[in-house]
């Protein structure tokens, strides 16, 4: 089968390799038919690691993807041949203390795909994956759809964290890339309308506006915290961090209010942040950590098939497997308006 790896530092390959087969009786073989690119795929691609996690090359990177059921195991019970499947790219073990507590996102043995040293990615032809990471979606979502319920399912995840959300509280999302604008989107059929986003590309600004969001910062051209404090007197309540920048964490403590909380769901390319413990002390905020999603994926799948979020609305580009090289290039380089880039096979 045709697989795209990562070669070095911003360089790919379109190579031909063995197409998987079966391992066990609860294995599903899928033909992948979408796949969309990631920000985390965009830090392996770009400085060959995130935090303590690095490439070996060649590696095949990608995780957000769909695809249809070719061939399954003996036991397999919850699809079948034919099935339009979401797939979700985290494999737990199922018996450790944090699966067994529910929380098989901090598995203790888990694996991801397009995670080096755990799985290989999904850009290719075909994967085999566990039965218990698919989701049938035949006749309620197209191909595109079912790749982006991977992004969506953290921006749920990340707003269910947060707690006690309600139409009256007063939000604010940096950064506006498929993470935040996930975030978004599930605020939005939450009935919630204070929604401040702060992003310094103007045409993102222009993608939340069109969504729905009530508010737009750009933080190179004016003051975070003065433009807040004309909104909402008494600051916010709840600030989610999704563009993995330092300078986006030093403004979300200036504009919480005493007793706020902060989401953070980026990745910060250097794998720390530092703090202003004198402000969060005496405002005393709650710092929430995010780690991908954990039972999330039906309420994403649900929120899409009823019609309350249009997910494609965060597709800007359209490329086939070969292509794949340009994709990572333009979402790496934010060119041409690129938010979300999709590989269709």
């Amino acid at each position: 089968m045709k697989q795209v790896v990562l070669t070095g530092i911003k360089k790919m390959e379109l190579v031909d390799v063995k197409t998987p087969v079966l391992q066990s009786q609860n294995d599903v073989k899928i033909k992948l038919a979408a796949i969309g690119v990631c920000g985390s795929d965009i830090h392996y691609y770009s400085v060959g690691k995130i935090g303590s996690q690095v490439v070996k090359y060649p590696f095949p990177v990608g995780h957000e993807c769909s695809g249809t059921i070719e061939a399954v195991g003996k036991d397999v019970t919850n699809v079948k041949v034919g099935d339009l499947v979401v797939i979700d790219p985290a494999v737990y073990c199922g018996v450790c203390d944090q699966c067994l507590a529910g929380r098989p996102h901090t598995c203790r043995n888990g694996k991801f795909l397009g995670c080096p040293g755990q799985l290989d990615g999904c850009l290719g032809e075909y994967i085999v994956m566990p039965d218990f990471t698919c989701f049938p979606v035949t006749g309620k979502l197209n191909p595109a759809q079912a790749a982006l319920i991977e992004p969506l399912s953290i921006g749920v995840y990340a707003v269910n964290v947060a707690e006690n959300i309600s139409k009256s509280t007063s939000v604010a999302i940096f950064g506006a890339g498929p993470i935040g604008l996930s975030i978004l989107f599930k605020l939005l059929a939450d009935g919630i309308k204070n929604i401040g986003i702060v992003e310094p590309l103007e045409y993102r600004l222009e993608k939340t506006k069109e969504i729905g969001a009530t508010y737009f910062i750009n933080p190179e051209k004016e003051s975070v915290e003065e433009v807040v404090k004309q909104k909402e007197e008494y600051l916010l309540d709840v600030v989610f961090e999704a563009s993995g920048e330092q300078d986006a964490v030093n403004n979300a403590l200036k504009i919480l209010k005493p007793g706020g909380k902060l989401v953070l769901v980026g990745i910060p390319p250097s794998a720390e942040y530092t703090f202003n413990m004198d402000l969060m002390r005496r405002k005393e905020l709650s710092v929430v950590n995010v780690r991908r999603q954990n039972h999330c994926v039906k309420e994403a799948i649900e929120l899409v098939v009823s019609g309350k979020i249009d997910i494609e609305k965060m597709v800007t580009h359209n490329f086939t497997l070969e292509e794949t090289a340009a994709a990572f290039d333009m979402v790496e380089g934010y060119k041409d308006g690129a938010i979300k880039a999709m590989i269709n096979l």
